[in-house]
């Protein structure tokens, strides 16, 4: 079988009066990000991971914020999307391993939801999804709750 690894970062800022989306879930803070579409950024990463395993660009080539489309688009829709897109060529997910980089609020108790939500939307097994989350000891703009990131790899295989 030919197996691939992909990684992907994304970054947002982190404005008050939004809805804070990580991981296909909203998790109650007073700041979310700013972004045109919902700025999920672990599923940013998740598909920008995926699509670089594959040697197919990258998430703002295939859904471009140029696109009044995707404007507001809810990041799940995305990540579906993303799936279909290498799913065309044959590959399916093997594994995922993610960090969310972020101040506040913590987000440890939201993280099973988040792979169950995600595990549904890749078809794959909640085990072959990890999610962390870490703060970067008040440090940056992250550390200055200005912004969030994350950092997916993923391990895709071709079928056929």
């Amino acid at each position: 079988m030919n197996f691939r690894i992909g990684y992907g970062y994304d970054v947002h800022q982190l404005a008050e009066g939004k809805k804070l989306h990580v991981g296909g879930i909203v998790i109650p803070h007073e700041k979310g990000c700013v972004a045109h579409s919902d700025g999920d950024v672990l599923i940013h990463a998740i598909c920008d991971a995926i699509l670089g395993a594959a040697a197919m660009n990258d998430i703002g080539y295939h859904f471009p914020d140029t696109n009044p489309e995707y404007k507001n688009i809810d990041s799940k829709i995305l990540l579906g999307k993303t799936l279909d897109i290498i799913s065309q060529r044959s590959y399916s997910i093997v594994n995922i391993d993610s960090t969310v980089c972020l101040e506040k609020p913590k987000i440890k108790d939201y993280i099973p939801e988040m792979i169950t939500v995600l595990s549904e939307i890749l078809k794959t097994d909640k085990e072959n999804i990890s999610v962390k989350a870490t703060t970067t000891e008040k440090l940056g703009f992250i550390g200055k709750e200005q912004g969030i990131a994350a950092h997916a790899v993923v391990l895709i295989q071709k079928l056929v």
